[in-house]
């Protein structure tokens, strides 16, 4: 059965898109606002994308695949989370969509997560999303200053 619980978060970032586009792609900058966690993928579409380390003493590897890659613009993946406590099954994976745009210079973010099972999952689901969120923030306006 398909779910059809969706979260979102956003944020606006005092950065130029270029700056947010290379925090959300590059291994090393995601690990510093997202909780730690390694990174690894090529971003192309098809192409497979895994999340791991260490969450509270416990080790989990999160594993998807890409959709969809509009430079600057737009990320889109599926994926599955070991933390989740659900069956590794197609149709528990849940769908990421980063959505990027510009405005004189500042970046707003919207960040979608479908397919979420419960709403109590889609409110934890937010709540970290809006602390990921504001970790980029910070870090992307951090960056900014010290390049003055």
């Amino acid at each position: 059965m398909k779910n059809n619980i969706t979260g979102k978060a956003g944020i606006r970032i005092n950065a130029p898109v270029e700056k947010t586009w290379e925090a959300l792609t590059k291994p090393e900058l995601i690990k510093k606002y997202f909780f730690g966690t390694d990174t690894k993928t090529d971003w192309k579409p098809g192409s497979p994308i895994t999340f791991s380390g260490e969450w509270q003493g416990k080790k989990y590897e999160d594993k998807g695949t890409v959709i969809d890659v509009q430079e600057n613009k737009l990320i889109k993946y599926k994926y599955w989370s070991e933390m989740s406590g659900i069956a590794d099954k197609p149709e528990n994976y849940v769908t990421i969509t980063y959505e990027l745009s510009e405005e004189n210079g500042k970046t707003t973010l919207m960040i979608t997560q479908e397919n979420i099972p419960t709403e109590e999952m889609k409110q934890h689901s937010e709540e970290n999303w809006k602390k990921v969120l504001n970790n980029l923030k910070e870090m992307l306006e951090e960056k900014s200053v010290s390049h003055l």
